[in-house]
């Protein structure tokens, strides 16, 4: 490849890239203490590296929220049969910081809201193969309209990408009560025990 080839190439892949702060104008604003209060539902596709259809899911999800802090609870059903459950415990901060952390993220899940939309990273330790997997997840996340979400990861491991996750997520019931979920995910927890 010749030099000015190579570097209309670099140019090219350089503007591909997105930041947050792109979207600071973009409306409605996702505040996540708003469409994360109650009850949403959620359907989701994972594919595996080669972009083949890898699995699919429904989830139930539940927020409660105490001034910034807030609890969101997930419960996934897959199309292969297995249950997930999901416990974050989030803060969101006045300047747009978002933190969080769940017992399936090793560390810290850091990010940045901007107009209708949330970046944020973690790593995740998947099932694998009869083990477990540690996965970087980007996680990008757009507001459509004040009730329906969508959500589109990417997976990595060692910097490739090792998967990728599309999911819409619909607000259903504000005013609902989290304890139904947490008893339900409480169940299936001592159940598998």
């Amino acid at each position: 490849m010749q030099k000015p080839a190579i570097l209309l190439a670099a140019v090219l892949l350089s503007g591909c890239s997105q930041s947050v702060t792109d979207y600071v104008n973009e409306t409605p604003k996702l505040k996540l203490d708003q469409f994360f209060q109650g009850q949403s539902r959620a359907w989701g596709v994972l594919h595996d590296w080669r972009g083949k259809q890898s699995v699919r899911f429904t989830a139930e999800l539940c927020g409660s929220w105490q001034g910034d802090n807030g609890d969101l609870y997930e419960l996934f059903y897959f199309s292969d049969g297995r249950i997930e459950q999901r416990h974050w415990q989030l803060k969101q901060n006045a300047d747009g910081s978002i933190s969080g952390s769940a017992g399936d993220v090793i560390g810290e899940a850091t990010g940045q809201l901007a107009g209708n939309s949330l970046y944020w990273e973690y790593t995740l330790r998947v099932p694998y193969d009869g083990d477990t997997l540690d996965v970087k997840v980007k996680d990008w996340l757009y507001l459509v309209d004040e009730q329906n979400l969508l959500n589109r990861s990417t997976l990595h491991k060692f910097g490739v990408t090792v998967g990728e996750l599309t999911l819409s997520i619909q607000q259903q019931d504000t005013n609902a009560d989290c304890a139904p979920l947490q008893q339900k995910i409480k169940q299936l927890v001592s159940n598998a025990s």
